[in-house]
């Protein structure tokens, strides 16, 4: 893949210019994700960068640290300027976050802190560009220390801007928060399957200037066309439970529709998938997991800043799908 000119887009009030499809990197954690090996996580990273991407987004949480070591070995050999995200865990190890939580109990400004020097070794960097809370509940606006513990980390220059990864299939559940005016990105799951942020979440963070980095571009994988009935996880790979009973089925099924409607092949639909998702003004950058050189070849040359034409974008709201398979 040669001569691709990257485009670039505004992270919200951030003032950083990130490429459009930025790197999402639980992938090369090496746990949940079987089969990750750190030297083709690190030429896919390295490979990435070549072409012109910008913008990796990891947490601390993946891996114990691992993925953030790894993305810092990266970030400091390179000349260019890479812009950095991650994420720190709920103290209280309660993935998503539910209702009812005293804040306190989850991100505690002392533990804030923690978690974000934590991450600072890991990367061995002075600064992160975005620092993210990993989970969120709209009832906490107003209420904890997080929000002075952030105010603190960002004066001191440890954070360069902050901002929420909004729990699964819950966009509207941030809407507060930004409106508060406190927060500089929304991260969400967003794709062809789920277009609920189209509701109200994208239209809220493009009036009120907010970066929107979107996960889960291609459903863990459904939207590539990869997985069939007879696809096979190890166990230990969470996917195993994401596509347990008859959800293969269900996913084959539905990309054959999608592509039928569109007519092009199955091997098309994940560039596909990704323009749609950048063919919204609201998104700033799409972070999809690219672990082998391939996927990064087939990723990267989305970020072109064509997006999608307008009958395409149409004949795929047809395909929208309400559910949850995180939901065990």
């Amino acid at each position: 893949m040669t001569g691709v000119i990257l485009n670039y887009r505004k992270l919200g009030k951030t003032g950083l210019q990130v490429s459009e499809v930025g790197y999402g990197a639980w992938g090369i954690s090496g746990k949940q994700w079987i089969g990750a090996q750190d030297d083709e996580s690190l030429r896919a990273l390295n490979r990435a960068i070549d072409l012109g991407l910008n913008f990796i987004d990891t947490a601390l949480a993946y891996g114990d640290g691992h993925s953030e070591r790894l993305v810092g070995q990266v970030v400091r050999e390179r000349d260019e300027e890479i812009f950095v995200a991650s994420k720190v865990p709920p103290k209280n190890g309660i993935w998503p976050a539910p209702s009812g939580l005293n804040p306190e109990d989850v991100f505690p400004g002392d533990y804030v802190r923690e978690c974000t020097e934590k991450s600072l070794k890991n990367l061995g960097l002075e600064t992160i560009d975005v620092q993210q809370f990993h989970v969120w509940q709209d009832e906490w606006v107003g209420e904890g220390s997080w929000l002075e513990a952030v105010e603190d980390l960002k004066s001191e220059g440890k954070i360069r801007s902050f901002g929420v990864s909004i729990n699964d299939h819950q966009p509207a559940n941030a809407i507060k928060l930004i409106q508060s005016g406190v927060v500089d990105t929304a991260q969400v799951i967003y794709n062809v399957f789920d277009q609920s942020p189209e509701d109200e979440l994208l239209p809220v963070c493009e009036e009120h200037g907010i970066g929107v980095i979107v996960r889960v571009p291609f459903d863990e994988g459904a939207l590539t066309g990869a997985v069939t009935p007879e696809t096979t996880f190890d166990e230990d790979d969470f996917r195993s439970g994401y596509f347990r009973g008859d959800r293969k089925q269900q996913v084959q099924d539905r990309v054959r529709a999608s592509v039928g409607d569109l007519g092009i092949s199955e091997d098309e639909i994940a560039a596909v998938a990704l323009r749609y998702i950048l063919s919204n003004p609201a998104v700033s950058t799409v972070i999809p997991g690219m672990r082998s050189m391939r996927n990064v070849e087939r990723n990267m040359a989305v970020a072109d800043g064509e997006g999608l034409a307008e009958e395409q974008v149409q004949k795929l709201k047809a395909h929208r799908w309400d559910r949850n398979f995180y939901v065990q």
